[in-house]
């Protein structure tokens, strides 16, 4: 079985960001998992990357190191990487923020936690992967990958496997959880918004966000069958933010002065 090997691909994860430190403008977290299947039915290995930062990591001579972007955009550098490794965990990684307005807007939203997910853009190596077959596994087996060709590491706004399977999740038992934690969301984005920090595209990329989770929220609340026994959603959360959406991007312009 062979997997199609694109000239750009994309992954992220859902580990945390393990340290910011807002006085040097430094982020550590962890871009790539390991050991573990992901939704490109890929299992990373440690040394994966070890290639890519000998040759382009920060440490290296080259003058195309790997870059610290934001949503894979080339035009949206944010910072440089200080450091990258490999752990037991995964690819470990040290960026620093820029003082340009991107990398302004950046370290906002890391200090509002906006910003809780990160992903690399990369390429596979046809070398590098290969298909183990596993009998009774879900698609016949697994990628199991040692080695991509690493071009860049992103902080995400919606991280690659955010509520990705949203109509299943709200037929399942897990639609309270969901819900709640869209609320949650949802809290953590409004009150971003009408602190009215950052850059004008940064409140309208908050306010993206917004209506991308409150449409997650609808189609989760509007799917049937409901979870039994479920506890009724709190008043002070999910419908509440949504309500308010327009009315937290109102006063954040009002608070920047924008018409």
């Amino acid at each position: 079985m062979e997997k199609a090997i694109n000239n750009y691909s994309v992954k992220g994860h859902n580990l945390e960001i393990k340290d910011l430190d807002e006085g040097s403008r430094t982020v550590q977290m962890y871009l790539a998992k390991f050991d573990t299947v992901d939704s490109d039915n890929d299992i990373i290995r440690r040394g994966a990357f070890s290639r890519s930062i000998g040759e382009r990591g920060p440490a290296s001579a080259s003058n195309r190191k790997i870059a610290f972007l934001r949503y894979h955009n080339w035009e949206n550098q944010i910072g440089k990487f200080l450091e990258l490794s490999e752990d037991n965990v995964g690819l470990l990684a040290t960026g620093q923020l820029g003082n340009s307005t991107k990398g302004n807007d950046a370290l906002q939203d890391y200090k509002d936690g906006i910003i809780l997910e990160h992903s690399i853009g990369f390429k596979y190596i046809k070398d590098g992967i290969r298909f183990i077959e596993v009998e009774g596994m879900d698609r016949g087996g697994y990628y199991d990958v040692t080695q991509v060709a690493l071009w860049e590491g992103s902080a995400v706004t919606f991280g690659a496997n955010e509520f990705t399977n949203v109509v299943e999740v709200a037929k399942s038992e897990n639609k309270i959880d969901s819900i709640n934690k869209l609320g949650a969301e949802i809290d953590t984005v409004t009150k971003a918004l009408i602190s009215g920090g950052g850059s004008d595209d940064r409140l309208y990329q908050l306010e993206m966000k917004l209506k991308f989770l409150n449409a997650q929220l609808l189609t989760i609340a509007k799917a049937d069958p409901f979870v039994k026994h479920s506890a009724p959603l709190d008043p002070s959360r999910g419908h509440s933010e949504i309500g308010n959406i327009k009315g937290a991007f109102d006063w954040a312009k009002l608070a920047k002065g924008v018409k």
